[in-house]
């Protein structure tokens, strides 16, 4: 593998943002010197980039095997590799078999070997009956475990009672490993409405936000509890914040993640029957999209992740518009970088925070210690990003181009992007990675 130098009037740094030069080799970055440090061959960017490091997503659902006509290793990296993310990490479901036990997780690697455009790394599941599989699939190299606290939506992935939370966060916590929870309580959703039909404003009152609330006090209260860590996903209920915000100042080890879709989009917008719209948690009104962007500013929120859930358009139901029928799930993997910067831009947030929340923070959740900046011994993940450059999302690389955003113009365009000093054009150059210290 050859040396690559890059440099540009803007780097984003683990200590800021300046001019500067990036030395690899063998793919990894060697050096960070000054801007005029720079061997004749280097790749300067335009004025109008920004050197960034890739981005790390650690929620994306790429359904494969199973499901793969929803998504599949080699499109879904490839929409990343687009996207400006040069890591994912691949949820236990919605593929067959869900990676619930080792077996299970022998076979998604041998399926993602050899077809993924960027490096790959695996959660695990913790469902009932399955506590004896946590370690054994901890020491092969999960970064985590994925629960659900409700319905999952597919039956090979069965939610956690309390006691089955509880059992699972006393083995993990002895491997000080990571508990990751879809906290919605399905005793709330039990008492609410019905969704049907094509009112956004029906589906919403469906899955009201005391849900989220319930749900993860009793996430904290078993984190507490056991002493294990956990972490909230796609959290849209901004009413949760003080409960989390509170456990948190008490010491509980939890953590907590948004997504693009709850930070671009609002309740009040959502066109009746566009269930592209639909995700669960759904989308909220305004002030808890207004109130999430404050969380994040404030460190209240820790990272923001896609939570890319394709599925077939059948499965959406687009014909009928029903959000009761329709497959919850937003797909957002390729547009996740410039969503989240087009809200940051337009309230005044630098791009060194969202690199924080998209990059470094989810790296160091998931245990990848390679990932996640440009620094001296890490990856050479780089990404040129315009972010003053406007377009409109169209020609997206996942396998179902169904998503809320086509059409959107958003702020921020992904120029190039580097995979280990490599051009990440979609050719299958990623690895399959393991925690650190598995």
């Amino acid at each position: 593998m050859s040396a690559l130098v890059v440099r540009a009037r803007r780097v984003v740094l683990p200590d800021g943002e300046r001019a500067a030069a990036v030395h690899t080799e063998d793919g990894v970055v060697t050096a960070v010197t000054s801007y005029d440090d720079a061997p004749a061959g280097a790749v300067t960017l335009a004025d109008d980039e920004v050197l960034i490091p890739g981005l790390v997503d650690s929620h994306v659902h790429v359904n494969e095997p199973g499901r793969t006509e929803w998504e599949g290793f080699a499109t879904a990296t490839r929409a990343a590799a687009a996207g400006g993310v040069t890591t994912i990490v691949d949820m236990p479901l919605n593929s067959i078999p869900a990676t619930t036990t080792l077996e299970a997780l022998h076979v998604k690697r041998g399926v993602a070997e050899g077809q993924v455009a960027v490096d790959v790394a695996f959660w695990g599941g913790a469902v009932p009956g399955n506590v004896d599989q946590l370690r054994p699939l901890h020491e092969a190299g999960v970064v985590g475990f994925k629960c659900f606290l409700l319905d999952s939506g597919v039956p090979e992935f069965p939610p956690l009672d309390d006691a089955g939370l509880r059992a699972a966060l006393t083995e993990l916590a002895g491997l000080d490993a990571l508990l990751i929870a879809h906290a919605e309580d399905a005793d709330v959703i039990a008492a609410a409405p019905d969704p049907v039909g094509a009112s956004y404003a029906a589906f919403l009152a469906s899955r009201p936000g005391a849900a989220e609330e319930t749900a993860i006090g009793r996430l904290v209260a078993a984190t507490r509890d056991t002493g294990a860590r956990s972490h909230v996903v796609h959290l849209a209920d901004a009413d949760a914040l003080p409960l989390l915000r509170a456990a948190r100042a008490e010491g509980v080890r939890i953590t907590v993640e948004t997504c693009p879709h709850y930070l671009t989009f609002a309740a009040e917008d959502v066109p009746d029957g566009d269930t592209a719209y639909k995700c669960c948690p759904p989308i909220r009104e305004v002030e808890h999209r207004e109130a999430l962007w404050v969380a994040l500013a404030d460190g209240d929120i820790d990272l923001v992740v896609s939570d890319h859930s394709p599925c077939t358009p059948e499965l959406k139901r687009l014909d009928v518009g029903d959000f009761g029928l329709a497959w919850g799930g937003i797909a957002s993997l390729q547009v996740a970088l410039p969503a989240v910067w087009s809200g940051a831009r337009a309230r005044g947030v630098p791009l060194t925070d969202v690199v924080r929340w998209m990059s470094a923070a989810p790296a160091r959740q998931a245990g990848l210690p390679g990932k996640g900046a440009i620094a001296v011994g890490k990856d050479a993940d780089l990404v040129a990003f315009a972010p003053d450059e406007r377009w409109t999302v169209d020609r997206l690389l996942h396998r179902n181009p169904v998503t809320p955003y086509a059409g959107r113009e958003l702020t921020g365009v992904v120029r190039r992007t580097w995979l280990r000093g490599q051009e990440a054009d979609g050719a299958p150059l990623g690895r399959l990675l393991s925690r650190a210290g598995s």
